[in-house]
């Protein structure tokens, strides 16, 4: 029986550091069509006119923005801390729609792309800080994001039809609820991991790294 137990114990963690290898890829894949997508210097321009237009564009907008799909995995990274952090997310995906009613309805946002370079790189300091941020100081943060990431990301939907419009923001919903819950996953495993000093360097490295792409981005924002 005392067999028994070691082997199931023994199998369901194989099956959590395969879930770990699968998150971790399906996002180091994101990220380099990411790159790819940014590294000319400039985001992809496109109209949308029609339904599926509107869903497989709405899919693919959070992705080939790198600055977009850095603020959206660190948010889950961070949120990962929290026990009621989906939350954080699900707050995220909300005003994310709501930053895109409001560019639809003609209300001004200024600077939206400098708010969301501005949240990644805080989100990148609160990700290494030993100290735990509050909940709603996170949540609250994360909101501003989402209103800047909807502000910014519904030009290519102006003067769409409803339908189109309602697509759109499906896919979008869509691909930023699964990065954020996939990058949630990976912090929950990293947190739950014994602490030493390698996965203190590892999480250090992870943060700063989020926290540079913030800054080159604010800087393009800036400049």
């Amino acid at each position: 029986m005392f067999k028994n137990v070691l082997s199931a114990s023994g199998n369901f963690e194989d099956i959590r550091a395969s879930k770990q290898h699968n998150y971790i890829v399906a996002i180091a894949a994101l990220a380099l069509i990411s790159l790819l997508s940014s590294s000319g210097g400039a985001p992809i321009e496109h109209t949308i006119s029609n339904f599926w237009e509107g869903f497989i564009w709405g899919i693919a907008d959070p992705v080939i923005s790198l600055d977009r799909l850095a603020g959206i995995v660190i948010i889950g990274l961070v949120s990962a801390r929290f026990i009621g952090g989906a939350w954080i997310g699900i707050s995220f995906v909300l005003a994310t729609s709501g930053g895109q009613l409001l560019h639809l309805n003609l209300l001004n946002l200024p600077g939206a792309e400098i708010a969301i370079a501005t949240c990644t790189i805080v989100f990148g300091v609160i990700s290494v800080l030993p100290t735990q941020i509050s909940w709603l100081a996170c949540t609250i943060l994360s909101v501003i994001a989402g209103l800047s990431h909807g502000y910014a990301d519904s030009q290519a939907i102006m003067g769409a039809e409803m339908l189109t419009l309602a697509a759109y923001l499906i896919g979008v919903i869509l691909t930023q609820t699964a990065i954020f819950f996939s990058a949630r996953e990976i912090g929950a495993i990293i947190s739950n991991k014994p602490s030493n000093q390698i996965l203190t360097k590892t999480i250090r490295w992870i943060g700063l790294t989020f926290c540079a792409i913030g800054i080159v981005f604010l800087a393009n924002a800036v400049i």
